[in-house]
């Protein structure tokens, strides 16, 4: 299973939610916020597209790709999960390298904060990012599905209605 940053981000949120989108139940598409963060993605920086280019790798796609500054752009509509976006973004940079194209850093756009963070790939991550193939692999081949995590972030995921329906106090 080729591993893309989804799984990465999915893997530093929630690994229910992992699994789920691992197993074919996909709820983005029934989300106005994920519809929201696509927009936002479409059209904050609508003049780029001159500069920058999307960029596909074995299952993986990545927002944006500088060429001549060797810089990934990913735009996010918020910041609340930025731990999981800075992961998807190492996650793509290491990829990088693997493809034997050195130097890549990484810039995470948040448009409606106004707000840009700096991704670097550093030794601990290049040794923690194989650690992390290998914990998804080992949720993804589950055959029980995670609970859910009960995290304030529950509320606005495109999967709440899921994994929530039926229970009380939800």
């Amino acid at each position: 299973m080729p591993i893309t940053g989804t799984h990465i981000a999915y893997f530093h949120t929630c690994h229910r939610k992992l699994w789920l989108f691992a197993h074919g139940i996909n709820m983005e598409h029934t989300s106005d916020l994920v519809a929201e963060g696509k927009l936002i993605e479409e059209t904050a920086y609508s003049r780029r597209a001159s500069g920058f280019s999307q960029v596909a790798l074995d299952g993986m796609k990545v927002d944006f790709y500088n060429h001549r500054d060797k810089i990934i752009h990913e735009t996010k509509k918020s910041d609340k999960i930025e731990e999981s976006h800075e992961a998807q973004v190492k996650y793509y940079i290491w990829r990088f390298e693997l493809e034997g194209i050195e130097g890549v850093t990484g810039i995470i756009e948040y448009p409606k904060l106004r707000h840009r963070s700096l991704v670097e790939l550093k030794a601990e991550d290049r040794k923690a990012i194989p650690e992390w193939i290998n914990a998804i692999e080992g949720v993804v081949e589950s055959d029980h599905c995670p609970p859910a995590i009960n995290s304030k972030i529950c509320k606005r995921c495109a999967y709440y209605e899921f994994c929530y329906s039926g229970e009380e106090g939800s």
